[in-house]
């Protein structure tokens, strides 16, 4: 058996995660951990950034600098390998085979194209909890992934124990 795991380092993502070692225990089965940089949003967040910059005023905007994506994405990556490696330090995974991957792209389409690539049985994630109305305009990358996965999805809530 094999489980994906999606970690974003929200409380709700780290209660998917220890819920999952529990399921691993139990099936004896080898987990995936995850997490996956969204470089479109990244990107859109430094452009607006840097406008509001220029808007706001000149001391400002003359402190702001374009950060290439190249530097972008090594940071990036190391801040998530950061995020998957503490959660050793946070759970424990004795006696269960872990694997660890950052990924780049939207996160639902990779947490969906994971799971059917690696051929996951399941999938167990973090739900923050957004508003109905919240949903409705942002969407949800659980809801996404609940709706188009191809194996069963396991939703942890915010407020569970795990």
């Amino acid at each position: 058996m094999k489980i994906l795991v999606p970690v974003d380092g929200s409380f709700a993502s780290f209660n998917a995660a220890k819920k999952s070692i529990e399921v691993a225990k139990t099936y004896g089965a080898v987990l995936k951990l995850i997490t996956v940089i969204d470089l479109d949003s990244i990107s859109r967040h430094h452009r607006s950034e840097r406008l509001w910059r220029q808007v706001d005023g000149s001391i400002i905007a003359g402190r702001s600098r374009t950060v290439k994506n190249e530097e972008l994405t090594g940071e990036m990556r190391e801040n998530a390998w950061g995020l998957l490696n503490s959660l050793d330090e946070e759970l424990d995974f004795e006696g269960i085979t872990v694997e660890k991957d950052v990924l780049l792209g939207e996160p639902y389409h990779v947490i969906l194209d994971t799971a059917r690539e690696e051929k996951m049985d399941l999938i167990v994630m973090g739900n923050r909890g957004f508003s109905k109305i919240k949903r409705f305009f942002v969407g949800s990358v659980t809801q996404r992934v609940i709706s188009e996965a191809t194996c069963p999805v396991l939703v942890i809530h915010t407020d569970s124990d795990g």
